[in-house]
């Protein structure tokens, strides 16, 4: 796996990879396909580099007598950016950059696994970046975006499907699954949709009248 493909599309989501547990090269490749930039945040480039990837950008804060100038001849043309902003994690620096430079969707991946409170914050960040930026989070078990308040999708029957509240959603309405709610609300630590599934083949609705909600489609 030698480089991603340029894609003109400007549309076309960008890819963050992260500093948490690697995901399938199947995946990987995937991804890099349709991708038009590649970041790589600061302290996974060795083991990005070890899978011979093409890379357009290393971001990060570099800490730790961190060189990332020795990167440039491996992986030229490569950007550095130094996000020195001790407020936010190096993932929110990127999808900062990202909003920046005008792209409007990112697929990100190795941003789970590995420490449980690098996970649980790159999830829950992204609902800072709503009408900003479309984020989807992906590993080998799991894709995890935040919902508009309205969202309709095909699926399949028996497919896995949680709901997870950031917080506390109010007036949550389902179709086709198979634990509805209708205008309920979810709080985490209390009540979430965890571990539901699609009735049937079809159509899936969800909406919700008030407040941040993940969907996280999910694969055993």
């Amino acid at each position: 796996m030698s480089s991603h493909h340029i894609v003109r599309d400007d549309q076309e989501p960008a890819l963050i990879i992260a500093n948490g547990a690697e995901c399938s090269m199947e995946l990987l490749g995937q991804l890099l396909e349709w991708s038009p930039i590649v970041i790589v945040l600061d302290n996974a480039i060795d083991r990005v580099l070890q899978l011979d990837i093409k890379i357009d950008v290393l971001l990060g804060d570099f800490d730790d007598n961190f060189n990332p100038d020795i990167y440039k001849e491996k992986q030229f043309p490569l950007e550095i950016v130094y996000a020195t902003n001790q407020d936010k994690t190096d993932l929110e620096k990127a999808f900062d950059y990202l909003i920046e430079k005008g792209h409007k969707a990112v697929n990100v991946v190795w941003a789970t696994g590995k420490r449980a409170d690098h996970t649980i914050t790159n999830i829950t960040s992204i609902v800072q970046y709503r009408n900003k930026l479309k984020i989807v989070l992906l590993d080998d078990h799991s894709k995890v975006f935040l919902l508009p308040p309205k969202f309709e999708k095909w699926y399949t029957k028996a497919t896995p499907i949680s709901l997870i509240p950031i917080g506390k959603v109010f007036g949550i309405t389902t179709e086709n699954l198979f634990y509805s709610l209708q205008n309920e609300e979810l709080i985490i630590g209390y009540r979430t949709g965890s571990s539901n599934h699609v009735t049937q083949d079809g159509i899936v609705k969800i909406e919700h009248k008030q407040g941040d909600l993940l969907l996280m489609e999910c694969f055993d």
